[in-house]
């Protein structure tokens, strides 16, 4: 059936409607944090790139230095330091030491205390080594670049950054900590707060870069909180939402207009049970013994405002999983009362089988909502044949109490659809059917030239042997009546004879055929 899994898709397009919204933090999120960490990784990776030009410089000026100088702490050496200075932006002094450190120049004529804060450490593809130095005094972290000349050691002074902490924290956007530190550790500058950083618990708190000086053994790295970069967002995330939540609204609308369209929605098909909608249609069943009426199976119709008229194939499926098959049945059960109150009356022989669902088993409702409206009506008890399939077994005890009931205020019981589900003969015998319906499928086998059809007879044989009324749906050529006739079923329904009808044609069709025989007497049944 269409509607067979109809929750499950509204449930599911619901869900659906609102994943813009819960989707836009989480798309957010991974924007912000992208977006920032590239712009963080491009400005240590500048700032990296501007430590190592500048320390390659230094090593140049150095090597130059050395080059040209035949002696060290000479007059030609201190010139072509101050040389070199001049045409530099980094170097800030050249000394000259002996391997134990005692200084024996600089290029300023005094000594000057460099304190060493780090060991030296070598400088990929180079000969120099590099250490960090702070000059007797001063805060500010110097590079020292030192080269072996013979038994003395040359090196160049440069300092590390042009700016301070401030500066830096500028320089390294959106960064809320920036730290330089040597690969082995070493710290060398820092600026902010990197303590939380160092003890986070988990990465997604943050976002962080970090960059190598080329090949200087210097590491920049820099990071922030990301619930700091992710707040200079909330314009764009308002925004975002108002825009999910646009569509959030539209999906919905469309799922409505679906939903109030469908012909299997849930508040359409209550609605339509309450305004009357769901109209009883009545198939004759016919006696072919006698070609009079014998009575009728009612069976739904669902007509709309509109005047389209929809078969029951589309909704009854949902209306037994929405428990709305019990209201819609009690429905149909008041119109049939003052549909057919008076007709029945009148032709007291005459049956109306009304389906029941598995719902209606559970408990002794069904029997009392029975009760409550064929009671004292003009249809009695035992003109009722409740119909039940056999696709979906009863063996509960709630079931075979309900059946109890409707058989002890003298309703009978059908077997609906027979032979096509998991029903035998203990089954029926248990139920305690009273009449078996045959289904179509098996009527359909009986063909113009068909001589047997064994498992239709065979079907014939235990309705007889359950001493059970046969009714054989479905049939629609004179073949299939004869074959049934003459294996002793004689009632029938189908289009051979008549479609579901309104309650007025079928009142009419049967104050025609079950008319006085002198009332009509050029009337004759067929042989």
């Amino acid at each position: 059936m269409r509607s067979k899994y109809f929750n499950v898709v509204v449930l599911f397009a619901a869900i659906l409607a609102f994943l813009p919204i819960g989707a836009v933090d989480y798309l957010l999120d991974n924007y912000v944090r992208q977006r920032e960490t590239m712009v963080m990784q491009r400005a240590v990776d500048s700032l990296s790139a501007e430590i190592g030009t500048s320390a390659d410089d230094t090593i140049a000026a150095l090597r130059r230095i050395l080059n040209d100088s035949p002696s060290l702490c000479t007059p030609t050496f201190i010139t072509n330091v101050h040389t070199e200075m001049e045409n530099s932006l980094h170097l800030k002094d050249v000394l000259v030491e002996d391997r134990p450190g005692a200084q024996f120049c600089n290029a300023f004529g005094d000594h000057r205390t460099y304190v060493p804060i780090s060991s030296n450490l070598s400088i990929a593809g180079h000969d120099e080594t590099v250490a960090v130095v702070k000059l007797d005094g001063l805060d500010a972290p110097l590079l020292k670049i030192s080269a072996a000349s013979g038994d003395r050691i040359v090196s160049a002074i440069m300092p590390l950054l042009g700016y301070g902490g401030e500066g830096l924290l500028a320089r390294v956007q959106p960064a809320k900590f920036v730290r330089i530190s040597l690969t082995d550790g070493t710290p060398v500058v820092a600026a902010g707060l990197s303590k939380a950083f160092d003890h986070r618990t988990s990465n997604a708190d943050f976002i962080s870069a970090q960059s190598l000086a080329g090949e200087i053994p210097l590491r920049a790295e820099a990071g922030t909180k990301f619930s700091v970069v992710r707040n200079d967002y909330s314009n764009l995330d308002a925004g975002f939402t108002l825009v999910a939540g646009a569509m959030s609204a539209a999906f919905l609308l469309l799922m409505l207009q679906y939903v109030r369209r469908s012909n299997i929605s849930g508040f359409e098909l209550e609605r339509a049970i309450a305004h009357g909608e769901l109209k009883p249609y009545y198939q004759p069943v016919i006696d072919l013994s006698t070609g009079r009426i014998a009575g009728c199976e009612m069976l739904c119709r669902w007509e709309r405002k509109n005047g389209r008229v929809i078969l029951p194939g589309t909704f009854i499926d949902y209306a037994e999983q929405s428990g709305l098959a019990i209201p819609m049945t009690v429905s149909l059960m008041q119109q049939v009362r003052a549909d057919l109150g008076e007709l029945y009356f009148e032709h007291p022989e005459l049956k109306v089988s009304i389906n029941l669902f598995e719902g209606h088993f559970r408990d002794r409702s069904i029997v009392d909502d029975v009760q409550a409206i064929f009671g004292g009506s003009s249809i009695s008890f035992h003109q009722l044949v409740f119909e039940i399939t056999e696709r979906r077994p009863l063996n509960s005890t709630q079931a075979f109490d309900t059946i109890a009931g409707l058989h002890g205020i003298g309703a009978k019981l059908a077997m609906d659809d027979a032979g096509t589900g998991h029903s035998n003969l203990a089954y029926l015998q248990t139920l305690g059917v009273d009449v078996i319906k045959l289904d179509r499928v098996f009527v359909d086998m009986i063909k113009a030239d068909t001589t047997q059809v064994p498992v239709l007879d065979g079907l014939i044989a235990v309705a007889r042997d359950l001493g059970t009324e046969v009714v054989a749906e479905g049939v629609e050529t004179p073949a299939q009546a004869v074959y049934l006739r003459q294996r002793g079923v004689f009632m029938a329904q189908g289009f051979l004879f008549a479609p579901a009808l309104k309650a007025k044609s079928f009142k009419e069709l049967v104050r025609a055929l079950n008319a006085p025989a002198d009332a009509h007497p050029h009337l004759s049944v067929a042989a």
